[in-house]
């Protein structure tokens, strides 16, 4: 660890592991966290309500991280925006106007071909890693050039893939030699040494990473998920007409019945609830909630030093030639 695909973040990183973007929940707190632990750490750029405070995000975030390094002589892991390159993101041009004046070392793209992205990211050193949910998108965004794959799979949190991740990986390692990370279900580190015997060079850690002192979430999104298990976790079209992995009690919290959903992509403003709280009518994300099938793991809400701390002595047990 890490493969030699990644040999370039060989003495950067604790563990082969990515702090997965999350929208409105990953922030700069976390960020700092997990890269001054040896983890990647990403965040969608969504996340910044302007262009001008995602460049004033990157400004502080290497700030702190420099005067870590300079404080303890320890190098930090890698600060990987996710950049989405749908048409319908507006902000897609200022967006990466920024990341490569800061030159981040890795992106996700996420939301489509990386293909419109790729070259000035790649003129600008970092690796390109696409998001992908079927073999088909693995293979277009293959043939496009990019450095990696996230292979977004069944139980992931949030908008999440349909396939099982032993299956996907192994027919995307037919065709593919580049990175691969597994995202979907990595709740400790001893599924995170079974995605390396898998094939995988790195995995997301999603849900684990949301129930952290550091993240941006909701206190009241913490202690659900402390409370809930695999068994909570509801795959719905209603909130953003694409499979989305949610949290059953944040529906029931928001008026809904989780078993008598609207039909594919309906809520976007919940509207089925009363009028007369029309003003404070809950929102998808902010407060409906997602989270992957490895809820069943958080079963407290822990520092970030805490958690990877953790998650390397359970990595190092799984394999004991992990050093």
């Amino acid at each position: 660890m890490p493969s030699d695909r990644l040999q370039r973040f060989h003495d950067r990183l604790a563990l082969p592991l990515i702090a997965a973007p999350m929208f409105l929940v990953s922030g700069v707190e976390l960020m700092v966290a997990s890269c001054r632990n040896g983890v990647i750490g990403s965040f969608p750029t969504a996340n910044c309500r302007s262009t001008e405070q995602l460049d004033a995000w990157f400004t502080e975030i290497g700030t702190r991280l420099r005067r870590h390094e300079d404080q303890t002589g320890r190098k930090v892991a890698p600060l990987c925006p996710n950049l989405i390159v749908h048409r319908s993101n507006a902000r897609l041009a200022e967006d990466l106007a920024v990341l490569l004046r800061h030159g981040p070392e890795v992106v996700i793209t996420s939301v489509g071909s990386p293909a419109q992205v790729l070259r000035p990211l790649h003129d600008a050193g970092a690796l390109v890693l696409a998001d992908v949910a079927s073999i088909r998108h693995a293979e277009r965004a293959a043939e496009a050039g990019a450095d990696g794959l996230v292979l977004l799979t069944a139980g992931a949190g949030g908008q999440t893939g349909w396939l099982n991740p032993f299956a996907f990986v192994r027919a995307v390692r037919i065709f593919y030699d580049g990175i691969i990370v597994l995202a979907g279900g990595i709740s400790d580190g001893y599924a995170l040494h079974a995605a390396e015997v898998l094939g995988c060079d790195l995995a997301y850690m999603g849900t684990k990473f949301i129930a952290t002192q550091e993240s941006m979430a909701d206190d009241r999104y913490k202690r659900m998920l402390v409370e809930s298990s695999a068994d909570d976790v509801l795959l719905t079209t209603a909130f953003t007409g694409l499979q989305t992995s949610m949290l059953r009690p944040s529906i029931v919290a928001a008026g809904l019945d989780p078993d008598d959903l609207p039909a594919r992509g309906a809520i976007d403003i919940v509207k089925d609830i009363d009028i007369a709280a029309r003003e404070n009518r809950p929102k998808r994300w902010r407060d409906i909630w997602s989270a992957g099938h490895s809820a069943s793991g958080v079963t407290e809400v822990l520092a970030v030093d805490d958690l990877v701390a953790r998650t390397r002595a359970e990595y190092r047990e799984a394999g004991p030639d992990h050093s």
